[in-house]
């Protein structure tokens, strides 16, 4: 599937819209206590780290491959843009806003619409294997006229959202990292009058049952692929 949706911007312009939605990834700076810090153990906090840093090669490689967006690295902590800027030269990054999640993703979603982005997707950096096929779904349905699309995830979140217009109150107010995040977020969507679309579910990696499944997922994995095989899990 490779079509390029042409969007239009909401809030009254009918004008056509030259700009590219964008495909935001939040990722965080790799740093030993920080990051996956739920597969420790049996990893020790450096191999998680280590870890994460090849999952964030290989969904900087997938944002690469996905036509027809404009790629954004939504990063944390605020001071890691020289990390980032080296990592991925070529994609446009920057901070993180909010306290906690449901800030940070309000502010991304909000902001780069309202900066003319006819669309705005993100992804979390936790979903290495994720079939580009997928986010390119949630273009079409984005394209179709849904307001609201979410990727579920197998742990009852969602590991991606889609957008057309700003919609901070689907994030800010739901208690995010809990089985209930996609039902609470449709619920919020309902309130709001939202036309919310469901594409195919995914997994995100945040225990060791996700690690051995990504283990055995057949996508290539370039970077992940080899820390895998090393593993013993």
């Amino acid at each position: 599937m490779h079509r390029r949706c042409r969007f239009y911007l909401n809030r009254g312009d009918r004008r056509a819209v030259s700009a590219l939605p964008a495909l935001a990834m939040m990722a965080r700076r790799p740093e030993a206590g920080r990051v996956k810090t739920r597969l420790c153990p049996p990893l020790t906090p450096a191999q998680a780290a280590t870890l994460y840093a090849a999952f964030l090669r290989d969904v900087i490689e997938l944002i690469r491959t996905v036509p027809g967006v404009q790629p954004v690295i939504a990063y944390s902590p605020v001071d890691a843009g020289d990390y980032f800027a080296i990592l991925a030269p070529d994609i446009a990054h920057r901070p993180q806003i909010g306290v906690d999640l449901g800030e940070r993703l309000a502010a991304v979603t909000s902001d780069l619409l309202r900066e003319g982005s006819p669309a705005v997707i993100v992804i979390g950096s936790d979903s290495p294997s994720l079939p580009p096929e997928y986010i390119e779904q949630a273009l079409v349905e984005l394209h179709r006229g849904a307001d609201l699309v979410l990727g579920p995830a197998d742990d009852g979140g969602y590991y991606l959202v889609g957008l057309r217009q700003p919609a901070p109150s689907l994030f800010t107010q739901v208690t995010m990292s809990t089985p209930a995040v996609l039902h609470d977020t449709l619920a919020v969507a309902r309130q709001l009058g939202l036309r919310a679309r469901l594409i195919a579910p995914w997994y995100d990696i945040d225990t060791v049952a996700d690690l051995i499944r990504l283990r055995t997922d057949p996508a290539p994995l370039k970077h992940t692929r080899p820390l895998l095989n090393e593993m013993n899990l």
